[in-house]
């Protein structure tokens, strides 16, 4: 559980609307599991306590593979015992970890994370215009990504599978043509016998 026990009850309303808002835009590219509020739905990591990000992106491929983890913090959640509690632990994960903050705690946040340690993928900002949410990316670490994760050489395609009933199509050589000669030959005279 989070060291931060009971958030202003304003700040959790944006905290869960964060959360749904950022579910619905990522849905297309991955199978998104979301923990807003004290609620448990999607664990992740290995050992005796589970940790619970707020969005859980899982591949859409049958195997359901973990491809990264999203925090979202408030004004108040941006501190060091947050970072400690949770953002180290999610860091650790062999998946990316991505960090939604407000866009006056961006600094904090980089802050806490050199200090600390916290290998983080990407860094959001947040902030409201009207009832809309603007998400600005401020910050991409690239040894993140590929210290958690070998990259995997792409595979070879594979020749076409034919079945044993199916005939092998043959095709014949194209024949060539003699050209045409545009000068016609002409035909023996005839010669008339006389008489």
């Amino acid at each position: 559980m989070s060291p931060i026990l009971v958030r202003p009850v304003r700040e959790q309303l944006e905290h869960d609307r964060l959360i749904r808002l950022l579910q619905s835009k990522l849905r297309r590219k991955f199978e998104v599991a979301i923990n807003p509020g004290n609620e448990q739905n999607a664990p992740v990591g290995t050992g005796t306590t589970p940790i619970y990000p707020d969005l859980v992106l899982l591949s859409l491929e049958r195997g359901r593979r973990l491809q990264g983890v999203i925090e979202v913090e408030t004004g108040e959640s941006v501190n060091h015992l947050e970072a400690l509690a949770q953002w180290t632990h999610l860091a650790k994960l062999r998946a990316e970890f991505h960090l939604y903050v407000p866009a006056g705690m961006v600094e904090v946040a980089r802050r806490l994370c050199e200090d600390n340690h916290i290998l983080v993928s990407e860094i959001w900002s947040y902030h409201a215009v009207g009832d809309q949410v603007r998400f600005t990316l401020v910050h991409r670490n690239r040894e993140a990504a590929t210290v958690k994760r070998p990259v995997l050489a792409a595979p070879k395609p594979e020749a076409p599978v034919r079945s044993p009933k199916q005939p092998v199509a043959r095709t014949a050589p194209p024949t060539r043509k003699a050209p045409k000669s545009k000068i016609k030959a002409r035909k023996p005279a005839r010669t008339q016998k006389r008489k």
